[in-house]
């Protein structure tokens, strides 16, 4: 990508220079990150920072805060925790853009990123344009969603979309996506730094929440892209 085309698709400054002097990336695939750093420095971003973890994405946003902060919703060994990262630097600076990616769209999750502090949401296998279209929003102050995610949320809200996962609560959620990922509950409770009896009563709250008797149906349900066992 050219500097130029970059430039003119971030915001910028009367000078010509992008408004903001510093961007964080939380990813945990490098090359994700490095691709991000490119498209970043060749905006005329002068600092961008990395991380690969929601731990180490809060510790160098409060070393550097950055006025931008790009994160992943999903991490391998952590679930759903970027979204705990997102309130968490909203939290300490109220005023920092977030911009949330995934490679999933589900309005439930989405939504929750929003509602927790984010100002934009884009899927990691979106067009190289609609990501620097997002990325200019969010930066100057405005909001992106993609149209057909904003509908799935518009529906979701309106109640056309019955999700039994929109009765659960973020940490609910969390768990329910380790679930998904094969691990244990005394794996959870090591990833999200609990105990083992608080994963035990949410596992045992969601199994009224969702109607799921077995861990078989947990993992249906994660898997399933409405909530619903497949």
């Amino acid at each position: 990508m050219s500097a130029a085309r970059a430039s003119a698709d971030w915001p910028a400054g009367g000078d010509g220079a992008a408004i903001l002097d510093a961007v964080l990336i939380v990813d945990d695939h490098p090359v994700v990150r490095r691709g991000f750093r490119h498209l970043a420095e060749d905006a005329g971003v002068r600092a961008v920072h990395e991380a690969a973890d929601v731990v180490s994405g809060y510790r160098t946003f409060h070393r550097h805060r950055p006025g931008l902060v790009v994160t992943d919703l999903g991490f391998r060994d952590q679930g759903l925790s970027g979204l705990s990262l997102i309130r968490r630097v909203r939290a300490l600076e109220p005023a920092t853009r977030i911009l949330a990616f995934s490679m999933h769209d589900d309005p439930v999750i989405v939504a929750r990123a929003i509602e927790g502090g984010a100002h934009g949401f884009v899927l990691k296998d979106t067009a190289v344009t609609r990501f620097h279209e997002a990325l200019a929003a969010v930066s100057a102050g405005h909001s992106y969603l993609p149209h057909e995610v904003a509908t799935k949320i518009a529906m979701l809200n309106a109640g056309l979309l019955d999700s039994p996962l929109a009765r659960l609560t973020a940490r609910e959620v969390q768990v329910l996506s380790l679930l998904g990922a094969g691990k244990s509950n005394e794996a959870i409770a090591d990833s999200l730094s609990m105990s083992h009896r608080s994963v035990s009563a949410i596992v045992s709250g969601m199994k009224q929440k969702l109607g799921a008797g077995s861990l078989a149906d947990f993992l249906r349900i994660a898997l399933s892209r409405d909530g619903r066992p497949v």
